[in-house]
């Protein structure tokens, strides 16, 4: 009962992989480029596993997708890998374009073949599960209703159109071919092992080393926090009784702005790292904002919860409690992922931003 895994060494997704065999689900075949945010490190914890088999390679080499397809014959493909900050995508946009689409199009053609080539049963209960992302429906105003998946894309950035794209063949693949696609859109998740470059582990290590924390604007955006862990158990719960073909919305239901979060995150590090001089909170600046900085995200996840009865089991506060102590508690994880390489990303991206 193998799966293979896409990006399965990046932060959702080796969160995925960690709790798959912490519910003792079967063998995972692990797929990962190692770009910048892929980190074996992630997967310590299963390097004396047999049942992790992990394969340094790029989801755009067909060849070697078809290999593992055929050598493994997974039950099941759950597709994380993906080019996924949104600042990255603006200063870069062909590798989003590269990895999120033509990856995801590789990946659905060999897919696609394998399938075809198996027993009517086995091609029936085979599925490929596409982890995509909110952004791929535009911005909310202030009082719009939340994301439906029934929601037109409206996607304003490279990175979103990039997902929209790939969610556009997810869904081509399953009713021009038959392919028996999932897909998940979830909203801004947080937890342990992501990558410092995004809101909440950027805010944390930079308040713990005493470094100013970057607010883009006046930090009003809106988004819809969701714990990794609840995505993972929302992600295992659609591969098992989601509805061939469709689409699930996965959110946390804790819409806040990005000040309210960077000034939660102060509030925890003065509780366990208390600064005489004064609060974690003074770090605050405000600096220019990004070009199209979508103003607010919000997701309405009553058809997961209808079909296959999964909620968030954290709310905002407990999860961000726990990922605080996280990055607290691994020094040596902050230390290796801070490197030169994202030393250098940090400077490009908020150097020259002034203030707001």
């Amino acid at each position: 009962m193998t799966i293979l895994v896409t990006g399965g060494a990046g932060f959702i997704g080796s969160n995925f992989v960690l709790d798959w065999f912490a519910q003792g689900a079967g063998p995972v075949i692990n797929l990962d480029k190692l770009t910048y945010a892929g980190n074996p490190a992630n997967l310590q914890a299963l390097k004396d596993n047999p049942e992790h088999v992990f394969v340094h390679g790029d989801i755009c080499d067909r060849e070697l997708v078809r290999s593992l397809l055929e050598r493994h014959a997974p039950r099941a493909i759950v597709h994380f890998a993906a080019e996924s900050h949104v600042d990255r995508s603006i200063h870069g946009p062909a590798e989003f374009v590269q990895t999120n689409i033509l990856g995801t199009f590789a990946l659905l053609e060999e897919a696609r073949i394998w399938a075809e080539k198996q027993a009517p049963s086995r091609h029936e209960d085979f599925r490929f599960l596409h982890v995509s992302t909110d952004e791929v429906f535009g911005s909310l105003g202030p009082h719009d209703p939340p994301f439906k998946e029934s929601t037109p894309f409206a996607p304003n950035s490279p990175y979103a159109a990039s997902k929209a794209a790939a969610d556009h063949l997810v869904r081509a693949y399953h009713h021009t071919y038959g392919l028996p696609t999932l897909s998940v859109n979830c909203s801004n998740n947080y937890g342990p092992y992501q990558f410092p470059e995004k809101l909440i582990p950027l805010m944390i290590l930079n308040a713990i080393t005493h470094k100013p924390l970057p607010v883009y604007g006046e930090g009003g955006n809106v988004r819809d926090w969701l714990y990794v862990q609840d995505h993972c158990t929302a992600i295992r719960r659609v591969l098992e009784r989601g509805r061939v073909g469709e689409s699930y919305n996965v959110g946390g239901y804790n819409q806040k702005t990005n000040l309210e979060v960077v000034n939660a995150i102060c509030a925890l590090l003065d509780e366990a790292r208390p600064n005489r001089k004064s609060p974690h909170s003074m770090l605050i600046s405000f600096v220019k904002d990004r070009p199209g900085h979508d103003r607010r995200y919000a997701m309405d996840a009553a058809k997961i919860a209808i079909q296959l009865e999964w909620t968030p089991s954290e709310s905002f506060d407990s999860g961000l409690r726990k990922t605080v102590a996280w990055y607290l508690d691994n020094p040596d994880w902050v230390a290796h992922v801070t490197s030169g390489a994202y030393r250098h990303w940090i400077e490009k991206n908020y150097a020259n931003r002034g203030e707001a």
